[in-house]
């Protein structure tokens, strides 16, 4: 018993010191609607708006998880703030399920004002999508 006590002690503390740790300020997840489960295995590129309003910079490109998501675009080391493009490379992920569709990329732009978390998910099908500003 006593050992069970200090085993759950040491997961609510982990788990709570993790809740609490907000080092990123972006994240993202895709639900593809169509099969009411996450998409994984989805890369999608972050980029940036240059201060000339003239060019995109690549700041990093990666792979949804298991459950469909990307938990750490954006360091909180340092101010974010500017115009980002999210862009959701859906053509594989459709490819590789023998599944046609519209869209072979989807591009999301918004602007990060401040330093509170950002999470700018998609709703997914074949032939549509959906986004907004969760948290």
């Amino acid at each position: 018993m006593k050992h069970l006590i200090l085993a759950l002690g040491l997961i609510l503390s982990t788990t709570l010191a993790y809740s609490q740790s907000k080092t990123f300020q972006l994240s993202s997840h895709i639900l593809d609607i169509s099969k009411g489960m996450p998409a994984s295995n989805v890369r999608i590129r972050l980029e940036k708006l240059e201060t000339n309003k003239k060019a995109w910079s690549i700041i990093e490109e990666k792979v949804t998880d298991a459950n469909g998501r990307i938990p750490d675009f954006l360091s909180n080391e340092r101010s974010n703030e500017g115009i980002y493009k999210l862009t959701f490379l859906t053509a594989d992920y459709f490819k590789n399920q023998n599944i046609e569709s519209f869209y072979p990329f989807i591009e999301v732009v918004f602007e990060i004002k401040d330093n509170k978390h950002y999470h700018v998910p998609i709703t997914l099908s074949a032939y549509g999508y959906s986004t907004y500003r969760g948290n």
